[in-house]
């Protein structure tokens, strides 16, 4: 009763929620009523959102058989339709069968029966035409913009999708002299135009059976495709046969007219003198030289007159090679011929097909297509690109898909666990990458050298943008100096892999990552310093007390791997070391920086690394410096003094040794600080002390 109770006072239409929980806040007793009140507030909400759901999906189920049941009924009235618009057609052509003295129609004019009077005079397609194009309605102008317009032949075919072979609709086409007409059911069984094309800028294809698909073909135009199916394979034929020979036709009598404008246009040719029957002297502005060069290139071969449509066949099926090879044999076929009027109409013709083959080929190339398959996936828009003479163009779009593919598995990276293996990960999707481009651009543009210069400088574009997410993880983090040091070997040893083919890339990763290498350098350093003085404030000059063997051995073990070989004489019985812990702590501390520095040591660093080391080293020093003056204590004077030893003889010896072998050169300023930090002996009267 009182979840009932409560639903409906949330259901209620003047439900305030603020007053309603700043009522139940005054009347509860405690947290443990709120908790069970807000328990059935969710309980409520989840039941409300389960009977939602259950209503939603009951409506979609409801929708989806209304759907079904409409269009059912769509396909019944459409059925009806067709077989009351063929009664229509069987009771018009009755009269006609009737009268033995009526005309019988074209072999291809079958779908309309006609109705012919005996005054109504002129050839039989013409008064086809007419008739039929009354019944299309939107067509009627088609007879003023063409009075020479003839039917050549028509039929039903059934249109499907382009890409899904779905059945779309039932068509009926109309193949004039001149034009394809494509036309639908209209009202009162007659048709509506929905489409015109033109026999110059459609293509024919024959589309191979694959069941259930079968007697199919393809009507080609720019920018779209239509396929139809004919109602059995000889229809199919027919069809094809005769779109065929209405293309060649219309080119012909494209061709004769243009002759015939030629001819036209052209001066009449020189009368031979009346007086004699010798030819008169030859007029030098004829045009017989040009007639002459007209007829030293043939254009009356078939390949040539089929030239433009087979482009736009090549085209529509992304058959880019076949499209290219035809427009090498029609260059090498020219070659260098006189360029005629004729000669000039063809090549505009074969250029606006270049241009769009062109516009493919860079589509094909640009980042939005899919960036899968890797460098070799753009090799055959490539190779087209440059037979076509686009090598410039194809380089660009080349290096632009590859900078995108490369930038998109970047980002695809998941940043999980630790810094060091998303770097490996990094540095193989980058470096692995960036090699395979490399291999298929010297492969693409073998013979092109001049687009190497952009290989290049689309490679230090690629590498900033590699370091720029290299930075971002192991400098921008504040990882550490030896995480930052691992990571940067890395990225070396990868960059080297890029040796084998020729490409040195190792000066521009240095040149990116200079400025934060040094800005990890220093702040490492100042660390360092920061707890070296820290530790020389509480520095009370006693030996170390190791307390075990164990911890002794340790102690051995990482002066050792320090480099410092003499550590044993200062190691006292039962586990003491005559050192202090702040001279130890620091030589560790500064040949631990020392190793990790020199894992990013190049050229452009080697004053930054060894201004920071004399900087370490001049805090221990001056330390050591000032305790040996201060001190008036002899004991514990002398025990700095031992310290002080350790630390000039020792340490620093080490230190600069292991800089000069690490960087290959000598290091004239450890060398100075040395020399310049020696001890002197010191008058034990006194409190002055040189060091």
């Amino acid at each position: 009763m009182a979840d009932v109770r409560l639903r409906r006072q949330l259901e209620s239409g003047g439900f305030e929620p603020r007053a309603y929980v700043q009522r139940l806040s005054q009347q509860s007793d405690g947290d443990r009523d709120l908790q069970e009140h807000r328990q059935r507030v969710q309980t409520l909400a989840d039941e409300t959102a389960q009977s939602l759901k259950r209503n939603v999906y009951q409506n979609y189920r409801q929708f989806i058989r209304t759907a079904r049941e409409i269009s059912y009924l769509e396909s019944e009235m459409y059925q009806l339709s067709h077989i009351l618009t063929e009664q229509k057609g069987i009771l018009e052509a009755l009269p006609a069968a009737l009268r033995p003295d009526l005309d019988e129609l074209p072999p291809g004019v079958a779908a309309f029966p006609l109705r012919e009077s005996e005054e109504t005079p002129g050839p039989q397609p013409q008064r086809a035409l007419t008739t039929l194009l009354e019944r299309v309605e939107g067509a009627e102008h088609l007879l003023r913009d063409s009075p020479g317009r003839q039917l050549l032949y028509n039929g039903d075919l059934q249109e499907y999708e382009a890409d899904q072979a779905a059945h779309l609709q039932k068509v009926h086409v109309f193949l004039l002299s001149d034009c394809l007409l494509v036309a639908v059911s209209g009202r009162r069984g007659g048709y509506r135009l929905d489409a015109r094309y033109r026999l110059d800028d459609l293509a024919v294809v024959n589309v191979k059976d694959h069941p259930p698909a079968k007697d199919m073909f393809k009507i080609l135009t720019c920018p779209e495709s239509r396929i139809f199916q004919a109602e059995n394979a000889k229809v199919k034929k027919e069809w094809l046969e005769v779109l065929d020979e209405a293309k060649k036709n219309r080119a012909r009598s494209e061709k004769r007219r243009k002759e015939e404008e030629v001819a036209a246009m052209a001066p009449p040719p020189p009368r031979s003198p009346e007086n004699t029957g010798k030819e008169g002297p030859r007029n030098p502005f004829d045009d017989n030289d040009d007639a002459q060069e007209e007829e030293a290139v043939d254009l009356e071969l078939d390949w040539i007159l089929e030239l433009p449509e087979d482009l736009d066949v090549c085209i529509a099926q992304r058959d880019f090679e076949g499209a290219v090879d035809l427009l090498d044999k029609l260059n090498a076929y020219l070659g260098d011929a006189p360029l005629t009027q004729r000669v000039k109409e063809l090549r505009a013709k074969v250029e606006d097909r270049v241009r769009r083959l062109t516009e493919v080929l860079v589509f094909e190339l640009s980042p939005d297509r899919s960036l899968r398959g890797g460098p070799k996936a753009t090799r055959r828009a490539v190779s087209q690109l440059i037979r076509l003479g686009q090598s410039t163009k194809a380089c660009e779009l080349f290096l632009k898909n590859r900078a995108t593919a490369m930038h998109t598995a970047i980002r695809q990276l998941r940043i999980e666990g630790a810094t060091l293996l998303y770097i490996h990960k990094l540095c193989n999707v980058f470096f692995t990458g960036l090699l395979e481009t490399a291999k298929e651009f010297e492969m693409d543009f073998a013979g092109n050298s001049g687009c190497y210069s952009a290989f290049i400088v689309w490679s230090r574009s690629a590498m900033r943008m590699f370091v720029d997410a290299f930075s971002k993880q192991v400098f921008d983090s504040k990882e550490s100096l030896s995480t930052a040091a691992e990571c940067v070997k890395v990225a070396k040893e990868h960059c080297k892999q890029l040796s084998e083919i020729g490409l040195d890339l190792t000066f521009i990763l240095h040149v990116l990552l200079v400025k934060d290498i040094k800005y990890a350098l220093q702040s490492y350093k100042d660390i360092i310093i920061e707890a070296t003085k820290h530790r020389n404030s509480e520095e009370m000059w006693r030996r170390m007390n190791l307390m075990t063997p164990e911890a002794l051995g340790k102690l051995r073990e990482e002066m050792r791997s320090c480099g410092v070989g003499n550590f044993e004489q200062y190691v006292a019985e039962d586990c003491w070391v005559n050192l202090s812990y702040t001279v130890v702590a620091f030589t560790k501390q500064t040949m631990a920086f020392l190793e990790e520095a020199l894992k990013l040591y190049f050229p452009e660093l080697h004053m930054i690394l060894l201004e920071s080391l004399v900087e370490i080293i001049l805090v221990a020093v001056q330390h050591v410096d000032y305790s040996l003056r201060c001190e008036q204590e002899s004991e514990k004077k002398n025990f700095i003094r031992q310290n002080a030893s350790f630390l000039y003889e020792t340490v620093l010896v080490v230190v600069e040794k292991r800089f000069e072998d690490g960087v290959g050169k000598p290091a004239k300023q450890l060398h100075e600080l040395r020399n310049a930090s020696r001890m002197i002996r010191v008058n034990p009267e006194s409190t002055m002390s040189v060091v």
